[in-house]
């Protein structure tokens, strides 16, 4: 349980360790973490050395003919491009998982941000004002929507209404135009 925090105006609670004493343990800190860093470090050295000898035994060049050498080469050659392939797919690994990890931690910021997404109101905006908002300034001219509907007259609806009463029910006309001759009514017409 952390210790609770004193608000701004109070002094901080004192610390039951001394000052020296603090000073003298991250001395001790520092001293052994630099002891293990350097045991680390010659364990590597050690693990290199133990691997290199296994894996790469030492060349005897000594008496051999042209030919055997060339062999020798060309099978340390093959060597080394197997381990680069090897080198190569391991960082490829290891850039593909920085990625995902990078990724990841985004994601896990993006569920923990308490954002709150703000309720959208009805704005009203006028043709002019949209074509503005989107073209800037580009548009001069202004843009009167309704001049552009078409006019309906009573005139016109009555037109429709007698153009539908002509046609009339399509069963009517099915049985007059079964025949050839209907068909060719149809034709004329």
């Amino acid at each position: 349980m952390p210790p609770p925090i004193a608000p701004k105006g109070e002094p901080k609670p004192k610390s039951k360790i001394s000052a020296s004493r603090r000073l003298s343990l991250k001395i001790l800190l520092l001293t052994r973490a630099s002891e293990q860093l350097e045991a680390e470090k010659e364990a590597r050295e050690e693990n290199k050395v133990q691997y290199l000898g296994e894996n790469l035994p030492p060349l005897q060049l000594s008496g051999l003919q042209l030919e055997e050498i060339q062999k020798i080469c060309k099978q340390l050659h093959e060597k080394i491009d197997k381990v680069d392939e090897d080198r190569y797919d391991c960082e490829a690994k290891v850039i593909k998982n920085n990625r995902d990890i990078h990724e990841l931690n985004l994601k896990v910021r993006d569920l923990g941000g308490k954002f709150k997404k703000p309720a959208l109101r009805k704005v009203r905006v006028s043709a002019d004002e949209m074509l503005k908002a989107l073209f800037g300034s580009k548009n001069k001219g202004s843009m009167d929507l309704r001049a552009n509907l078409k006019s309906v007259k009573k005139e016109d609806i009555k037109q429709e209404k007698e153009l539908n009463n002509e046609v009339g029910d399509w069963r009517k006309n099915v049985e007059a135009m079964s025949d050839m001759k209907g068909r060719k009514k149809m034709f004329d017409a």
